[in-house]
């Protein structure tokens, strides 16, 4: 069976967050190459892309990069687009030397109170003229 979107790289995130829509807003302008694609978690595309991986337990409140086939989840998958977005962005992959579980515990703690801080929307974000075919579902 062949991986969905086997090539690509896709970013999942929550499609009523505001704070992930922003970061998605921030990328697509940072992403000069273009490389990078969006869907949000709640999409159609989401669930074919992660139907090999059923057995995750991920939620929507985790980021997921899918670069290529492989799925990176949290504060792995955010150091990981950065490397895509070039100079200074990608010196962040740095803290690549901080060990999964720190940095993921700060991960967790943005992701829980996001919507407390930043807020929700109602209906998740749908591609418009500016972003046609970069955010895909």
């Amino acid at each position: 069976m062949e991986y969905p979107y086997q090539g690509q790289k896709i970013i999942l995130f929550d499609g009523a967050c505001v704070l992930c829509n922003r970061s998605v807003d921030f990328l697509i302008r940072t992403d000069r190459k273009k490389r990078l694609k969006f869907a949000s978690l709640q999409s159609d595309i989401a669930a074919s892309i992660l139907k090999p991986f059923q057995n995750h337990p991920l939620t929507e409140d985790t980021i997921i990069f899918n670069d290529e086939g492989r799925l990176f989840i949290k504060s792995t998958a955010v150091l990981k687009i950065a490397g895509y977005l070039g100079f200074p962005y990608s010196t962040i992959a740095i803290f690549r030397i901080i060990p999964s579980p720190l940095r993921d515990a700060i991960y967790d703690f943005i992701a829980r109170n996001r919507v407390k801080w930043f807020g929700s929307r109602v209906k998740c974000r749908v591609p418009d003229e500016e972003t046609a075919g970069r955010i895909i579902g």
